[in-house]
């Protein structure tokens, strides 16, 4: 899969899960691919919590569709997922390099590069895992480089009750209500939307509120140019530069 360029004028660019298009997703090569590239505002991930309490960069809830072996994040300790070598975008293993990895390596990227964070709560977590995430970011004094994002609100909610103003976004699929506006309005939190679901009507109102629009996963050049004509403020792609 080759990149594709577009003109995102001043929309902020985010590499999904580093820059998945060249390199295999959420791994340490993906990341530094990304932050080789200037185009690149953000690096986008995921975070799961293992069976043993420590913190992982991934994105499924079972490893199968990257690593072959089939674990269960949630029930399986750091130690025996660091060890699962995954595959590369060809589907095969073999580079040693493909790693699991932890939160501290994806931060030691993005602030070698100076791009922004955009780290996703996957799942619902206990209140107390929430700020031990953002203690990570606040201890290496990249705090104000972050935008915490997550599909369950929940976790944003835990988020604003010892952070009110740090960069947050609701990530929304599936279908959009009207309701949504109200939580971004209550919990100050900007959009992280789906792009199908995107509307101008939507942008507006969110703009109205002084917050702002991400949209995912962007992958076409007819894709991009509808975002930026309906005003996003980010474009979230595994493979647009």
């Amino acid at each position: 899969m080759n990149t594709i360029k577009i003109n995102s004028g001043n929309v902020k660019m985010i590499a999904h899960r580093g820059l998945s298009g060249l390199e295999k997703e959420n791994t340490l090569s993906a990341f530094v691919a990304a932050g080789n590239r200037e185009k690149y505002f953000g690096i986008e991930t995921d975070v799961h919590k293992t069976k043993d309490g420590r913190f992982v960069i991934f994105h499924d809830d079972n490893t199968a569709r990257v690593a072959l072996d089939s674990l269960i994040i949630e029930d399986t300790t750091f130690d025996t997922l660091r060890k699962l070598q995954l595959t590369d975008i060809d589907g095969k293993r073999g580079r040693i390099d493909l790693l699991i990895p932890t939160v501290e390596e994806y931060l030691d990227v993005c602030k070698k590069y100076g791009k922004t964070c955009v780290f996703e709560f996957k799942n619902e977590f206990e209140e107390e895992d929430i700020y031990r995430l953002v203690e990570i970011f606040e201890k290496a004094d990249y705090l104000d480089h972050v935008i915490f994002i997550s599909f369950q609100l929940i976790n944003l909610i835990y988020l604003r009750r010892r952070y009110p103003q740090v960069n947050s976004q609701y990530l929304v699929e599936h279908e959009w209500k009207d309701e949504y506006f109200e939580d971004l309005e209550k919990y100050n939190l900007g959009l992280d939307i789906d792009h199908k679901l995107l509307t101008r009507e939507i942008v507006d109102r969110v703009h109205a509120m002084g917050k702002e629009v991400n949209v995912w996963t962007v992958n076409t050049l007819e894709d991009g140019e509808r975002a930026i004509s309906l005003g996003v403020d980010y474009i979230t792609s595994n493979i647009l530069e």
